[in-house]
């Protein structure tokens, strides 16, 4: 199999038992300047993996190359036993690697409804299941009652679940999500933690999340990965990463503030 060429994987949609992402030496290059610089990234379905650093570390990046919505200076990604590298964004979905993004990208005309259900016709299913699959979602973010509602009405809270319900409705084995409490007060996040939490037994799809809250960070996540200046300083437990002086110095510069952090 030549990378770039979809087989089994890339076809239906819909999660695989036992997916990886497995990402080695990525390297991206902008205007001379690594911002990404020899990452490896390991991603089991059904793991749930945070991303985390200092602003400008090159989380975002990373996921981009992940995706397939950056091209690479270096470096490889697998997904299962294909390599991926030179997929594209949509045949990466296909195969059941989906992200969402920082900024909510949604049908904002659409009902909450409609835009989950599109999504699920995406993958291949029919109206009549797609729209079962919907409300199913929909209920499990919080948005029962809400089905009706275009997205442009919906509260900003609502608006990034029903982001994350949309992006599950192409049946990952895998998903990105890239600051999903962004904008969201306590009670929110909160919340949003225990939705996140139950997606794995719920669908069995692992999760990476970049994210600032470490609240969020440290309750939801098995395992964490920290980057700095693009490269991975860390890759531990929550306990290890709180413990970890090269974390300590990059993240925050003293211990009593990354403990005030986390």
């Amino acid at each position: 199999m030549t990378a770039g060429t979809p087989a089994t994987v890339a076809q239906g949609g819909g999660a695989r038992d036992g997916l990886r992402l497995l990402a080695r030496g990525i390297s991206v290059v902008f205007g001379g300047l690594a911002a990404v610089d020899e990452v490896d990234l390991d991603l089991e379905s059904g793991e749930i993996l945070g991303l985390i650093g200092p602003n400008g570390a090159g989380k975002t990046t990373l996921v981009n190359a992940l995706s397939g919505f950056q091209e690479l200076a270096a470096g490889a990604v697998m997904l299962g036993d294909e390599d991926i590298t030179e997929w594209p964004p949509r045949t990466r979905a296909r195969g059941g690697l989906t992200r969402t993004f920082q900024q909510v990208r949604l049908f904002m005309e659409l009902s909450a409804l409609e835009n989950v259900q599109a999504a699920a016709v995406s993958v291949g299913e029919s109206s009549r299941s797609a729209r079962s699959s919907a409300f199913k979602l929909l209920r499990l973010f919080d948005l029962r009652g809400k089905e009706d509602m275009t997205a442009a009405s919906l509260p900003y809270g609502d608006e990034r679940r029903l982001s994350i319900a949309r992006s599950l409705a192409c049946r990952p084995s895998l998903l990105l999500l890239d600051e999903p409490a962004a904008g969201l007060n306590e009670a929110e996040t909160a919340v949003l933690t225990e939705e996140l939490a139950a997606l794995p037994g719920e669908y069995g799809c692992g999760l990476l999340v970049i994210e600032h809250d470490m609240s969020l960070i440290m309750s939801l996540c098995e395992r964490i990965q920290v980057l700095n200046f693009g490269r991975t300083i860390a890759n531990g437990t929550p306990a290890e990463i709180r413990a970890d002086p090269a974390v300590v110095e990059a993240y925050l510069g003293t211990d009593e503030e990354l403990e005030a952090a986390l």
